[in-house]
C-alpha cells in the first residue's frame, strides 16, 4: 500500500494537529500559516474533481467548471479506481452532513 510509504513522526505530528481543528474557522487559519495559497486551491480543487467524477461528470465539464488539467483529473480518477477510497469516504461523510 503506498500510504505505508509515507508513515512516519513528521506526517503523524502534522495528522495530529490536523485533528485538533475544531471548526472552519480554525482550519482556515492553520492551513493559512502551513501552505500557500496555490496549494490549499490544489487541494480544494482535486476533492472537487473527485466528486464531480464521482457523480458521472466527464473530464470536459470537469475541466470546464474547475480549471483542472486532464493530468489532474487523470490522476484523481487513478486514486478513486485503484487507491484507498479516502476520496469515497470523505465525500460520502460529506454527503451525509448536507
Amino acid at each position: 500500500m503506498q500510504i505505508d510509504k509515507l508513515r512516519g513522526k513528521a506526517l503523524d505530528q502534522l495528522f495530529d494537529a490536523i485533528l485538533t481543528l475544531k471548526d472552519r474557522e480554525e482550519c482556515y487559519r492553520f492551513f493559512d500559516d502551513l501552505c500557500t495559497m496555490g496549494e490549499i486551491q490544489s487541494l480544494s480543487q482535486r476533492l472537487e474533481v473527485a466528486r464531480m467524477l464521482m457523480v458521472g461528470q466527464t473530464y470536459h465539464q470537469i475541466e470546464e467548471e474547475t480549471g483542472a488539467s486532464t493530468a489532474t483529473i487523470s490522476r484523481v480518477k487513478r486514486c478513486i479506481n485503484f487507491g484507498t477510497e479516502g476520496y469515497k469516504m470523505i465525500l460520502d461523510r460529506l454527503s451525509e452532513n448536507n
